[in-house]
C-alpha cells in the first residue's frame, strides 16, 4: 500500500481465522500493527515546575493504523527503507530512534531493517509517530530476544514521547501527568468516523497559545463514565485558527457531535459500532478526507505479539 494511501474503513492488517499470521515472509520480513488512538477528551489541569503541562485524558485505541515491517540484521545497523512521514530524515524518525534506544538499553548487537507503511496522517493527533515507535520497541524486543518486558519498554518509550507508553502497554487508559500515568479502563464497543483536515498542528505552538485553557477543574474516571461533558482544550484554539478544521467540524456535525483528538487537527464522531459509522460516512461529501474505524478492546499489537511468540516457539 502506498505511503499516502488511507483506507476509508476496515482493518488494514491481514488477519486469518486464527488471528495474526506473524511468520516471516520469504524475504524475512514480519509485518506488525501500529494502531492509531483517539483522545476522548483532553484537559490541562496545571503545570509542573519544569514547565510541562499536566493533562487528563482517555486514550482510545483503534483497530486501524500503520504497518511496521521489520527484518533482523546481523551487522548491528538500523536501516529505514523508503519514506515514513514526509520530510523526516531517517536519523530523526521515531522508529529508527526507538530501535537504537532498545539496542543500547538491552546491549544488543543485532540490527534491523524497517519499513513504515503510513496510513495515520501526521499532525492529526491520531498518535502515528508514537504508535510506530512503540511497535518497534515491542516487536524488536521479541524478535531480538531482548526480553526487557513491558515496564522497561514503556520507560524507554517515555524517553521518545509522552504518548508512547500507552501504545507499549496496549490498553485503553485514563491518563494523567504528562500523559504517562496510565490506568487501564474498559470502554464500550464503538465505531468512529475520522477526518483529516490536512492541517499539521504544531503542538508546541498550540501549548503557547494565550487562548488555551490551562486550569481545567480536575476530572475523575467517574465523571467520564457518567457522561459529564469533558471537552478538548485545543478544540476552540484550532477551530479559531484553522478554517480547514472549522470546515471539517461543520461537515461532521451533519452526522453527530464532532470532537478533536489530542493536540492535532484530526476530528472524529463516535457511533455504537463500525456499521453505523460506515453508514454515516457514506453520507458525507466525497471531497472530505474521512474514513471509518472501530475502537479496539485492546491493542492489536498485543494480539500480534502473542501470535509471534506462539509461532516462534513452534
Amino acid at each position: 500500500m502506498a505511503a499516502t494511501e488511507r483506507p476509508r474503513g476496515g482493518n488494514p492488517w491481514v488477519i486469518g481465522d486464527s488471528g495474526f499470521d506473524m511468520r516471516p515472509d520469504p524475504a524475512g520480513w514480519v509485518a506488525w500493527p501500529a494502531p492509531a488512538k483517539l483522545n476522548l477528551f483532553l484537559h490541562i489541569v496545571g503545570r509542573r515546575d519544569d514547565g510541562y503541562h499536566l493533562l487528563q485524558t482517555v486514550f482510545r485505541l483503534l483497530d486501524w493504523g500503520d504497518t511496521i515491517r521489520l527484518r533482523p540484521r546481523d551487522d548491528g545497523r538500523i536501516v529505514r527503507h523508503g519514506a515514513s512521514v514526509a520530510g523526516v530524515e531517517a536519523a530523526d524518525d521515531l522508529t529508527v530512534r526507538a530501535a537504537g534506544l532498545l539496542q543500547s538499553a538491552a546491549n544488543i548487537d543485532k540490527g534491523a531493517d524497517i519499513v513504515v507503511e503510513k496510513r495515520i496522517p501526521a499532525g492529526g493527533g491520531f498518535g502515528g509517530g508514537s504508535s510506530d515507535a512503540a511497535t518497534v520497541l515491542v516487536a524488536l524486543d521479541a524478535m531480538w530476544g531482548a526480553g526487557l518486558g513491558v515496564d522497561a519498554l514503556a520507560a524507554l518509550g517515555l524517553r521518545l514521547g509522552a504518548d508512547v507508553p500507552v501504545f507499549v502497554r496496549g490498553h485503553n487508559a485514563w491518563a494523567e501527568g504528562v500523559g504517562e500515568a496510565l490506568q487501564p479502563v474498559e470502554l464500550a464497543p464503538a465505531g468512529y468516523v475520522l477526518a483529516d483536515p490536512g492541517v499539521h498542528a504544531a503542538t508546541a505552538e498550540l501549548f503557547r497559545a494565550p487562548q488555551l485553557t490551562r486550569d481545567c477543574p480536575p476530572a475523575t474516571i467517574t465523571d467520564f463514565v457518567s457522561g459529564v461533558p469533558l471537552g478538548n482544550v485545543f478544540e476552540p484554539v484550532l477551530r479559531a485558527r484553522e478554517d480547514a478544521v472549522e470546515a471539517v467540524f461543520a461537515a461532521l456535525s451533519r452526522i453527530g457531535r464532532p470532537r478533536l483528538t489530542g493536540s492535532g487537527s484530526g476530528c472524529f464522531v463516535e457511533f455504537d459500532g463500525l456499521e453505523p459509522a460506515g453508514r454515516a460516512l457514506a453520507t458525507l461529501p466525497a471531497g472530505l478526507n474521512a474514513w471509518a474505524a472501530a475502537g479496539a478492546a485492546r491493542s492489536p499489537l498485543l494480539d500480534a505479539l502473542e501470535a509471534y511468540t506462539s509461532s516462534a516457539s513452534t
